[in-house]
């Protein structure tokens, strides 16, 4: 009997503690944040270093203050003909992102019929892929002198001779886009590595104002990536394109629009804090309370 009484306080006092340090922890807890109290950030994205990216799309970003990323094929002959211009865009704060050498995808996918035999992802290897992926690293960064860099997978494919590939980059990238999508539903969810992005095609402004739209309801990101801007292929017309941008500038309070180099690197940061932050709460929770209240004395040794 006197052991019974002894032993269920001390069961009891386990779980009492374990509840306070959930406790503590949840209440340190911060919800995601965004810069400057936006409620969304967006990333716009442009893939394949086509001019008419350099001739419409940048202008009209520029003409805004909006900074996004465009992610380079390094083989387009818009980039070796028009590189002052890359570079400009670098220096001006729009991130210049990994979209390999070569742009190769699986040709075995429906539609594919234009994808060259040399550069088809059914019969390159893992090892090959990442080392021209690495390759267009060092490209890039002697145009921009970055360091830190996004990728975004050609075609969204994500297999290189039918294994997975993207694995074996992303200790390269701060970011990666690898998915059809649009809007993350929750933050707490978000991979910063294997981001869906929205890839609208002949969309109307209205349209692509009503993806980030959603995404600030959400409270979340939004991320899209065009191709042609009223030319080249895949194209959205510089109308619709202007539309958003229009949208996005005049609510500054709402979005947080930049390069997605610098948002992965933001939920990064986030999670650190909020990471470090739990685990204070934590120990602060399984502390002895004379420790917590710092009460006691200090007893010289001997005495």
């Amino acid at each position: 009997m006197k052991h019974t009484m002894v032993a269920m306080p001390r069961r009891l006092m386990i779980w009492l503690t374990l509840g306070l340090s959930v406790f503590a922890s949840c209440a340190h807890s911060e919800p995601f944040q965004w810069p400057g109290g936006a409620r969304a950030a967006v990333s716009l994205s442009y893939d394949d270093a086509l001019p008419s990216q350099l001739d419409s799309a940048l202008p009209a970003l520029n003409a805004l203050g909006l900074k996004a990323t465009f992610y380079l094929t390094l083989s387009s002959p818009t980039v070796s003909q028009r590189l002052p211009e890359w570079r400009r865009a670098a220096a001006a704060g729009h991130e210049l992102g990994n979209h390999t050498l070569f742009h190769p995808c699986s040709r075995s996918a429906p539609g594919r019929d234009w994808v060259a035999a040399h550069r088809d992802l059914d019969r390159i290897s893992v090892t090959q892929l990442r080392e021209e992926i690495l390759l267009a690293n060092a490209y890039l960064h002697a145009i921009d002198g970055q360091t830190e860099r996004t990728y975004t997978a050609p075609c969204t494919d994500p297999l290189a001779a039918g294994q997975p590939y993207l694995p074996a980059i992303k200790s390269d990238f701060v970011g990666i886009k690898s998915r059809i999508g649009g809007v993350a539903p929750a933050m707490a969810t978000l991979d910063p590595l294997d981001v869906s992005t929205a890839g609208p095609v002949d969309a109307s402004g209205a349209a692509l104002i009503a993806i980030v739209q959603e995404a600030a309801a959400k409270g979340t990101l939004a991320s899209i990536t065009f191709h042609g801007i009223g030319g080249d292929y895949l194209s959205v017309s510089k109308e619709a394109h202007q539309a958003l941008l229009q949208h996005l500038a005049a609510n500054p309070k709402l979005y947080w629009v930049e390069s997605f180099v610098k948002i992965a690197a933001h939920v990064r940061q986030q999670r650190e804090r909020a990471a470090a932050s739990a685990a204070a709460s934590e120990v602060e929770a399984a502390s002895p309370p004379q420790a917590q209240a710092g009460a006691g004395r200090l007893v010289p040794s001997g005495r």
